[in-house]
């Protein structure tokens, strides 16, 4: 007998179970172990896991609740719901024309500086519907989960006025009730400095200090605070002085840092015990090693390295090899990299950064939960942990960077709720 609980759903015949069972970051080499299970199994109890293991072991030991959902995936791979560490959901204009500009060769910073890029986005959502954010930020979510994303983390930082930062975030609190997937707020209100400021950068580093922050922790609608730390936006000075602020506040820290320059990011996250710093393409050594002393994750997007058609990628190899927690995003947003399909960052992850396939799941589902500050509570297949996973088409997990550019995702639980694909 498994347990004195009932089995509710049971999935058996799995030719990989891809577990993740072991230690919480996976770090270095441990970055290839996924705890693999061959003819694998899971019974579940409602939300949780029960067991798991062999597949004839888990079926013979478990006692089936009346009803009980039975599903033979046939020798296909499952594994964890994947996590998304680094998403900006809710948005209603999309931004082709600049990607169309870009395919031209207009560099992000120049599409930016003629008030395009982040500002064009902020325009529009002040004047867009809350009922039409709400629909088109649900079609993203559905598109996440259909690609496997069972627990995702959404910034606001489309509003930059303190009225619309709460309205954002106000959105991903009620999709977090309605949609399956889990979302994890952030504020992001230093995501750019508005039109209305651009003469006056400085006051709206105070309205965020004195005005965002106070009223986000108010209301409980944020876990982190972000910010955009990069040339042109927020300095390494202005960006310690919000970011102490919203520490002060109890909200936990990430950084968008040393995307377009190496600027001393990834250092100043470190030294201010960020649980992630987020796109790091030009971090230097310094930065790196700061990162492995204090834990911080390095959450890495090479979709947007891609989509901005840069040559340069994040030092994944470095990263790991130096005992930094590295986790992989989408980075899901209107301008730099709309997409909501971690598979092709895995792809890319593989191809551009070098990452193996077990790397790169490692990546989005253990290291990814770290980065979130939900390690050892997701992101692993274990008794009593959430019953998220995903069930793909394919017989062996390397088949998921090497098939690249197709959804091979053919099933999702969530909870313990069949939500992508049919029994």
């Amino acid at each position: 007998m498994i347990s004195e609980k009932n089995t509710t759903l049971l999935i058996k015949n799995i030719g990989q179970l891809v577990t993740m069972a072991g230690p919480v970051p996976r770090l270095d080499d441990a970055m290839n172990n996924l705890g693999l299970i061959e003819n694998g199994g899971v019974a579940i109890a409602g939300s949780e896991i029960l067991a798991v293991g062999k597949s004839d072991e888990i079926e013979g030991r478990a006692i089936l609740a009346e009803g009980c959902t039975v599903i033979d995936v046939d020798g296909a791979v499952v594994m964890p719901g994947l996590i998304d560490p680094h998403t900006h959901p809710v948005f209603s204009m999309t931004r082709q024309n600049e990607f169309e500009m870009r395919t031209l060769g207009k560099t992000y910073m120049e599409i930016a500086e003629a008030g395009g890029g982040i500002r064009a986005s902020v325009r529009d959502l002040r004047e867009s519907p809350t009922d039409l954010l709400i629909d088109r930020t649900l079609k993203r979510l559905d598109r996440l989960l259909q690609h496997g994303v069972t627990t995702c983390e959404a910034k606001s930082g489309y509003g930059l006025s303190t009225e619309s930062e709460l309205r954002q975030l106000e959105i991903i609190s009620d999709l977090d009730e309605k949609h399956p997937i889990d979302l994890i707020p952030t504020f992001l209100g230093a995501h750019e400095v508005p039109d209305e400021y651009r003469s006056n950068r400085n006051e709206y580093v105070e309205l965020v200090i004195n005005e965002m922050i106070p009223a986000v922790t108010e209301r409980k609608l944020a876990q982190f605070s972000d910010i955009f730390c990069e040339e042109g936006v927020f300095d390494i000075e202005q960006s310690r002085k919000i970011q102490q602020a919203a520490k002060d506040s109890g909200l936990k820290l990430k950084f968008h840092a040393d995307e377009l320059k190496s600027t001393g990011g990834a250092e100043l996250a470190a030294s201010m015990g960020a649980v992630s710093a987020d796109h790091l393409v030009y971090t230097s050594d310094t930065g790196i090693s700061a990162m492995a002393n204090s834990g911080t994750v390095a959450v890495l997007l090479p979709g947007t390295t891609f989509a901005l058609r840069g040559n340069q990628y994040a030092p994944a190899r470095k990263m790991i090899e130096r005992g930094v927690t590295v986790a992989l995003s989408t980075d899901c947003n209107p301008g730099s990299s709309c997409t909501e399909s971690t598979s092709l960052i895995i792809s890319l992850a593989a191809l551009q950064m070098r990452l193996t396939a077990a790397e790169a799941i490692s990546a989005v589902t253990v290291n990814a939960a770290c980065a979130i500050d939900q390690g050892g509570k997701i992101g692993q297949l274990g008794q009593g942990l959430p019953a998220d996973l995903t069930i793909w088409d394919m017989a062996d997990y390397r088949e998921l960077p090497y098939h690249y550019g197709v959804n091979l995702v053919t099933g999702v639980i969530k909870k313990g709720k069949v939500v992508i694909g049919t029994v």
